[in-house]
């Protein structure tokens, strides 16, 4: 894994010349969730278990990681959440040109694996895909269950999908093989963002999704729940109560989500994600142990929560 960490600061090295901008690069390349190095992970085993042999397949996984970043600085500079990201510590300009430099170290790097049409293609077609979920979210566009679902698999499955394609692409696999992982990357998206919406949903900071409005899955499903005592709740995405005033209901609040069922509901919703996930991977024709340990990369801990559950 360290060839890929030296490929990525490669990129950065091959055409960023000013010391600063270097400095803070460096610091969003080593944030936590880049150094776990989980993305590049998820392209070198899907390489494996396809029976791939690339050369460029550490330089394709460093390739994933950049891509993910910069979405990720993208998301955290729309939301002015995360405070203690290194983006989100310095200006605004300079986060801007971070994004700038590591989009110019992808364009490179692609260029330098000659990577074809075709492959420039797709990526830019599952990035687009990822965009045009992001924008949805941006906007608040979500009303439904069925857009949440949509959106979602948009904007989080499609960097499941990156992840997957750069692994795949020239391997020997079927289109059939190449659906298959698709669908199973959608799945492993919900699960992870319906994660993260149920942690963000109970909390009361800057990143609470209730505090800023957002209709995210077990939101929607407080909001349809038809009981005078969920009404301060529909009363604040209404535009009837101020934020302040909303904010001064949190421990009712609180209350009234542990007791609304919604967390419960969006649990029942990972675990029909995860019984799809597991059909589709029993038919994926791959290879072991690589096959395993896609499946323990990518939705993995949640086996092992609902393993937890059923021994409850």
């Amino acid at each position: 894994m360290q060839d890929i960490q030296q490929h990525m600061a490669r990129m950065m090295d091959d055409y960023m010349f000013d010391e600063d901008l270097k400095t803070l690069l460096r610091s969003c390349m080593s944030d936590n969730e880049t150094s776990s190095l989980s993305w590049s992970k998820v392209t070198l085993c899907t390489h494996a278990m396809l029976g791939g042999g690339s050369p460029d397949i550490h330089r394709r996984a460093a390739l994933t990681e950049l891509v993910v970043l910069i979405l990720d600085i993208v998301d955290d500079l729309q939301d002015q959440d995360s405070d203690s990201k290194p983006w989100m510590r310095v200006d605004t300009a300079s986060a801007l040109n971070a994004v700038l430099a590591l989009m110019i170290g992808v364009i490179g790097e692609l260029g330098r694996i000659n990577a074809s049409g075709t492959m420039l293609v797709e990526i830019s077609k599952i990035i687009a895909r990822s965009i045009n979920g992001q924008h949805k979210d941006v906007i608040n566009a979500v009303s439904t269950v069925d857009d949440y679902l949509w959106m979602t698999q948009e904007k989080s499955g499609s960097l499941f999908r990156l992840a997957c394609f750069l692994g795949y692409f020239d391997t020997a696999c079927t289109e059939g093989t190449v659906e298959q992982l698709h669908q199973i990357a959608d799945c492993v998206g919900l699960l992870h963002q319906i994660q993260n919406d149920v942690r963000d949903l109970v909390r009361y900071d800057e990143k609470s999704d209730l505090m800023a409005k957002k209709r995210t899955l077990p939101i929607l499903y407080l909001l349809s729940i038809e009981d005078e005592v969920f009404s301060p709740v529909k009363a604040y995405y209404r535009g009837e109560i101020t934020a302040e005033l909303f904010a001064e209901k949190e421990d009712e609040v609180k209350q009234l989500i542990q007791d609304s069922g919604c967390l419960e509901y969006a649990r029942i919703v990972q675990t029909v994600c995860m019984q799809k996930a597991e059909e589709i991977w029993a038919e994926l024709p791959a290879l072991s142990p690589w096959k395993e340990e896609f499946r323990t990369l990518t939705w993995g801990d949640f086996v092992k929560q609902g393993v937890e559950v059923e021994q409850a």
